[in-house]
């Protein structure tokens, strides 16, 4: 039975490109029938790197069967992956997320987490010489995964590993690493065809803190004017989102990837009270700017309070 490799629902570039780098490995190195797999539509940067490099958009699936043998890939979160995911067969995790728990297994698995900004960089550690082998599309994928999440190095997350392996693919491939991420970071702040909603939804996980549950949504853009200006129907659509996805609160972050700072959307009091206790801010309209805070994962998770 074919291997379903894939990454976490709302797909960034990394869990759109990391399933690809995984699945030829599998295929081509192990010998393993292998498919990557998208839980949602990707993003526009995702959509980009597939274009840029003539990859084929792997087939978005709703779940998976009982049995499935499938690899996790950029998460290790139950409520990120398919309804089933415990049913299914998974053979291994490769992530570089907090350990969340929830999974259970049909027996004992590889599981790789390490302390890298990007899945693919662990990727390339555990292919080892057999990267030579790799075709410059799938090198292409897993520069622009690295990329995305290190925001060309200037996420907390980036590790000078990250950025060697990624100035290696670079140099293989015969790419400029500040030309190429112009490029996609001018596609990830093309949302004009996307709704508020989709907006939200696009790059966002659920978290509870003391038993609040939030959504926390990051935008990361060049043009972070494009979306505030949106930020009235913006705000409206929060309390829809939130009520569809069964949360408490959506937390809304348009992350400036130029000049490293976070503006956090206000709508309420409950969010007043997030930013002054988790960022020391205070939040006199319905915006306010957090300098320096560009990682979801690195700072602004961990200082999530309530």
């Amino acid at each position: 039975m074919t291997t379903l490799v894939f990454g976490h629902k709302s797909p960034d570039t990394d869990s759109t490109g990391s399933p690809i780098v995984w699945a030829w490995y599998l295929n081509e190195v192990k010998g393993i029938a292998a498919a990557p797999k998208l839980l949602g539509e990707p993003n526009t940067e995702a959509a980009f790197m597939l274009e840029r490099w003539g990859l084929e958009k792997p087939e978005i699936i709703a779940d998976v069967a009982d049995d499935q043998p499938v690899v996790i890939v950029d998460t290790n979160n139950p409520a990120e992956l398919p309804a089933n995911i415990n049913g299914a067969d998974v053979q291994a995790i490769i992530d570089h997320h907090k350990l969340v728990g929830g999974l259970e297994t049909k027996g004992p698995i590889d599981i790789t987490i390490r302390p890298l900004a990007c899945t693919a960089t662990i990727m390339n550690d555990l292919i080892g010489d057999d990267m030579a082998k790799m075709p410059e599309p799938i090198k292409g994928a897993a520069l622009t995964c690295i990329l995305s999440d290190t925001l060309e190095f200037r996420s907390p997350t980036t590790t000078d590993h990250d950025r060697a392996v990624a100035e290696k693919l670079a140099a293989e491939l015969g790419i400029d690493i500040a030309e190429y991420a112009a490029e996609m970071f001018a596609a990830k702040s093309d949302v004009s065809s996307f709704s508020d909603a989709e907006l939200i939804r696009m790059d966002s996980k659920e978290y509870e803190v003391d038993g609040t549950k939030f959504r926390v949504s990051v935008l990361e853009t060049t043009a972070p004017g494009v979306v505030l200006d949106r930020k009235a129907s913006l705000i409206e659509s929060m309390t829809t989102v939130a009520s569809e996805d069964g949360v408490d609160q959506v937390l809304l972050f348009v992350v400036d990837i130029l000049n490293e700072e976070a503006t956090l959307l206000v709508p309420n009091d409950l969010v007043k009270t997030v930013a002054k206790k988790s960022f020391d801010a205070d939040a006199t309209g319905d915006t306010v700017v957090l300098p320096g805070v560009m990682s979801r994962k690195k700072q602004i998770i961990p200082n999530l309070k309530v």
